[in-house]
C-alpha cells in the first residue's frame, strides 16, 4: 500500500453553486484519531458552511465504519443541499446514502456525493483554513475514490481501520 499516490481526477460533474454571506465555523473531529489536531475551516457563506459541516459529518461516520450515524448524517446532508439552489441533484445523491442497505453501499454512494461538493468547494470562498481533497486508489474495487478533510492526516472513509491511512492528499483549497 503506497501511502503517497498522486492521483489527479479531473470533474466533469456539475457541482452545486455558491454565494457570498456571513462567516461561521466547523471542525473535522475524527474519533479513530484523537491525536489529529482538528483545524478550523472558515467559509464566507454559512449556507455552504452548514453543507461542508454535514459533509464532515457523513465522512467522519464512514471513517468509523458507523453506518447508522452515516444515515443520520447524510439525512441532515441532504436537507441542506436540497435548500440550496443548484444542490437539488446533489441532495438526491445523499438521499441514496440514507437508504443504501450497508456500510459498502453508503461508501460507493459517498463516491459520487464527494465529487459533486469537491467541486463545489473548489468555488468556495474561504476565510480561513484549508480544505485537503484526499484520493484512496484502492477505493471503488481500484477504480478510487476522493473526499474532503478539513486535515491534512489520512483517515480513509471507504475503510475506516481497515485502510486508514490509505490515500494522499491531492489538493489543497485555500
Amino acid at each position: 500500500m503506497n501511502k503517497y499516490i498522486g492521483v489527479v481526477l479531473l470533474f466533469a460533474m456539475t457541482s452545486c453553486g455558491n454565494s457570498a454571506q456571513d462567516t461561521a465555523k466547523v471542525t473535522d473531529s475524527t474519533k479513530v484519531a484523537p491525536t489529529t489536531t482538528t483545524k478550523v475551516v472558515n467559509l464566507e457563506d454559512p449556507e455552504v458552511q452548514a453543507i461542508y459541516a454535514g459533509y464532515i459529518e457523513l465522512k467522519d461516520a464512514l471513517v468509523n465504519a458507523n453506518d447508522k450515524g452515516a444515515r443520520e448524517a447524510a439525512k441532515e446532508l441532504s436537507a441542506k443541499l436540497a435548500a440550496y439552489k443548484g444542490c437539488e441533484n446533489t441532495a438526491l445523491i445523499a438521499n441514496k446514502i440514507i437508504s443504501a442497505k450497508d456500510l459498502k453501499e453508503q461508501r460507493k454512494e459517498f463516491t459520487t456525493l464527494s465529487a459533486d461538493v469537491i467541486a463545489m468547494f473548489k468555488h468556495a470562498a474561504i476565510n480561513e483554513g484549508t480544505i485537503y481533497v484526499q484520493h484512496c486508489p484502492m477505493a471503488n474495487n481500484g477504480d478510487g475514490g476522493e473526499w474532503l478533510s478539513s486535515n491534512k492526516e489520512i483517515r480513509n472513509p471507504y475503510y475506516g481501520d481497515e485502510m486508514m491511512e490509505c490515500g494522499a492528499v491531492i489538493e489543497e483549497i485555500k
